[in-house]
């Protein structure tokens, strides 16, 4: 769903520049509370993994494509907060290295992206972990229900923008049902994505699990002759594997996904392009400013094998990702350090 460059004017483009900045500063302070040293090096992790599945492409329709977005991915592994950097970091990544994107559209893609989707299902998750008995099965569905319903939220506020800044003249009922419709399908996807990396983190270490903290199982226990509620925690006493041994095989995942599956994604054009090709939306769309980058279109420049040029592609994406966005977390990390000493 990366917007490019001329489907939104420039009034909008300026105004959704300024809500993503403004969030991203105050997910900043915010991911001072949710980081520590556990998740902080988790969350580069995560951006990393978010910006390779995003090359995976898998078909949702006839002729249509859709890949993961990951904001509810974020949100609930490292925070949503946190959730928000790192679509945001993976967005940047793509947009001025890979051309996917536009520039002047990253506030529209930021605020499509990772904000509506984060805050989106960050608050369905919430909600739901609520009410559902309190196990890992229950983490997992609410993380599934979270992510599906993300997407068509993500394409409606697509289309609310559209409405506002649209720079050609379509029908804007046409516009909406063709979103939502095809993004609900692309949602499922995204869900069963979502749900199974939620499913494994929490199988191997859910204390690192941010949307699982605090979690707890009820127990009875007889007292004085009364069954009572006593509370057992969610998360093992003892992890069963270490934190380096589960980025290093994170980040293992990213560059397989990236550097040798992502070969095989589908190619049809994604639920956007598809529907901006058919409505109209895409005619004064404008070249990328980073068109002629060395990693344009997710290939290596001078590098005729499609299969190596793609895998080298991706595999710089990849470590890219995970040292900008592990930068920027552990700055965040060492802020709060720094402030708690004073």
């Amino acid at each position: 769903m990366h917007v490019p460059d001329g489907f939104i004017d420039a009034p909008i483009s300026a105004a959704t520049g300024v809500v993503a900045a403004g969030a991203i500063a105050v997910s900043l302070r915010g991911a001072r509370r949710e980081l520590d040293e556990r998740t902080a090096p988790l969350a580069g992790l995560v951006a990393a993994f978010i910006f390779a599945v995003q090359m995976l492409n898998f078909p949702v329709a006839a002729g249509t494509s859709g890949h993961l977005l990951g904001g509810a991915l974020a949100a609930i592994l490292v925070g949503p907060y946190t959730g928000v950097l790192c679509v945001s970091v993976v967005l940047l990544m793509q947009g001025i290295l890979f051309a996917d994107g536009g520039l002047t559209a990253l506030g529209v893609n930021i605020t499509d992206m990772a904000i509506t989707t984060t805050v989106v299902a960050y608050a369905v998750f919430r909600g739901l972990v609520k009410i559902l008995p309190r196990t890992r099965r229950s983490i997992t569905a609410a993380s599934f229900t979270a992510a599906l319903l993300s997407v068509p939220a993500a394409a409606l506020v697509f289309t609310l923008l559209y409405a506002l800044g649209g720079t050609t003249d379509v029908s804007l009922g046409k516009v909406a049902t063709a979103m939502i419709g095809v993004h609900v399908l692309i949602g499922i996807g995204e869900a069963a994505i979502t749900a199974l990396t939620v499913g494994a983190v929490i199988a191997v270490r859910p204390d690192l699990v941010y949307g699982a903290r605090g979690l707890e199982q009820r127990l009875k226990l007889r007292v004085n002759g009364e069954l009572v509620d006593a509370q057992a925690p969610l998360e093992p006493a003892t992890p069963r594997t270490s934190r380096r041994k589960l980025w290093i095989g994170g980040l293992v995942a990213s560059l397989l996904l990236a550097g040798f599956v992502s070969f095989y994604a589908s190619s049809n054009p994604d639920g956007l392009e598809k529907v901006a090709a058919d409505q109209g939306i895409d005619q004064k769309a404008k070249e990328h400013a980073s068109a002629d980058s060395p990693l344009a279109d997710y290939g290596v420049r001078d590098v005729d094998d499609a299969r190596l040029s793609g895998g080298l592609a991706g595999v710089i994406g990849v470590g890219v990702t995970v040292v900008a966005g592990s930068g920027v977390f552990w700055a965040v990390r060492k802020r709060r350090s720094t402030s708690q000493a004073a």
